[in-house]
């Protein structure tokens, strides 16, 4: 998933905690931006939560997870230890928002299939307790959201991003919001997709992206809605390339 929905709203879950160590998985790496990975990464050091990237649709990074998930809890290790309880597995929930593949992650670090996966959202329904190895047990949640968004910045970059069903959006609204994006943060990037003049008007980049491709109703108007589904499909795809919808904060106080 392009990245979105940064720090702030990952500190939600600090009371839930209760201290423990946590490992935030930016997963499907290879299609965010790296450095705003390596910003998150140092905005949390020394806050007892760790940072690791992967993808494990390919394995890339899964690797590294055993070795930071014993970090991450060394001092209940040190602590059972301590109380003659050895090789105690390590018991962790995971919680992420819809679509993000937390499913994917639970097989590939499993080695086989303990999920169903799905390249939409809700496809987990339920809790359960999965094995994934003699020192990991894992209790796999279904996606969660906000009941409501305080801010509505943040519910479109979850629909666009995939992690709201799309048949409850209006996608010709949400990709306005991106073609103004694009424009204002990707200058040049929609014009070598699509062929097009790039515009501050977002209705007109979407006549501009329908007409380019074909995608003419009859006498020849453009078909806006069909270029908005277009626009939204590339950029899930990554064929507008590595995008990030937002930055991490640049203080504690954001």
């Amino acid at each position: 998933m392009q990245d979105c929905l940064w720090p702030a709203r990952i500190l939600i879950l600090n009371d839930l905690a209760n201290g423990e160590g946590r490992l935030i998985l930016l997963n499907k790496s290879d299609i965010g931006r790296s450095e705003v990975h390596k910003a998150l990464g140092e905005l949390f050091q020394g806050k007892r939560i760790f940072v690791l990237q992967i993808n494990a649709r390919i394995g890339a990074g899964m690797k590294a997870v055993t070795g930071v998930v014993n970090e991450a809890c060394k001092e209940k290790i040190e602590r059972d230890r301590r109380r003659g309880i050895k090789n105690r597995p390590i018991r962790a929930m995971i919680v992420g928002i819809p679509n993000v593949g937390k499913s994917t992650f639970i097989n590939s670090y499993a080695g086989k299939a303990c999920t169903k996966t799905g390249n939409k959202p809700g496809v987990t329904k339920g809790k359960q307790w999965i094995k994934l190895n003699k020192n990991v047990e894992l209790l796999d949640t279904p996606g969660i959201l906000w009941p409501k968004f305080e801010d509505q910045a943040v519910g479109q970059k979850l629909a666009i991003s995939g992690s709201i069903k799309d048949d409850i959006l209006n996608i010709t609204e949400l990709a306005m919001k991106l073609a103004d994006y694009m424009s204002k943060n990707y200058p040049g990037t929609m014009a070598s997709r699509y062929g097009i003049e790039e515009s501050d008007d977002s209705v007109k980049v979407l006549a501009n992206i329908a007409i380019a491709k074909c995608c003419l109703m009859k006498g020849g108007e453009p078909n806006i809605d069909k270029a908005a589904s277009m626009l939204i499909d590339d950029f899930r795809s990554l064929r507008l390339g590595k995008v990030t919808l937002e930055q991490p904060p640049q203080s504690e106080e954001e």
